[in-house]
């Protein structure tokens, strides 16, 4: 999948450890106070992370659904964003489901691996070519850097042409 200028400058600031906490700071404080970070960023891939500290626990000493959901939503919204980048006419795409499986105590930092991105890609081409709106179902997992699985996403994007 080749990527067009714009999608490489995005893939580059969102994965710099300088450039995308200031866009947390910004637009997503409560990421940028959980330490969400987009650590990979391809056509095909993205990997986020979300460390275990003290203002991302829960009283069960684990990492709180939420703060794993924020990061499993970065996982798969960004391969979204980076595939409506440069894209004319301007596509919008927005969350219209979720589902998550929380299978083991997240006591470590979390890695969230979404291979989904080819999908997003395939959706927003569909929607320009067609003009109708499109649905993609991307899945992600969250591993423990011991490779341990805690929780298991699958979030359904839709995607639309904006009006002229």
């Amino acid at each position: 999948m080749q990527l067009n200028p714009k999608q490489h400058k995005l893939a580059r600031q969102v994965t710099s450890n300088f450039k995308f906490p200031l866009f947390l700071v910004k637009s997503l404080p409560m990421g940028w106070i959980a330490g969400l970070r987009v650590r990979e960023l391809t056509g095909k891939k993205c990997v986020t992370s979300v460390p275990f500290k003290y203002l991302t626990k829960n009283p069960f000493k684990s990492t709180y659904f939420a703060v794993q959901s924020m990061a499993a939503e970065l996982s798969t919204a960004t391969p979204c964003l980076l595939a409506i980048t440069g894209q004319k006419p301007s596509v919008a795409f927005i969350i219209v489901d979720l589902k998550a499986t929380f299978s083991k105590k997240a006591t470590d930092r979390v890695y969230f691996t979404c291979e989904d991105g080819a999908k997003a890609f395939e959706a927003v081409e569909n929607c320009i070519k067609t003009g109708e709106s499109a649905e993609a179902t991307f899945k992600t997992v969250g591993k423990m850097r011991d490779g341990t699985i805690v929780s298991e996403f699958e979030f359904t994007w839709s995607f639309k042409q904006r009006k002229s």
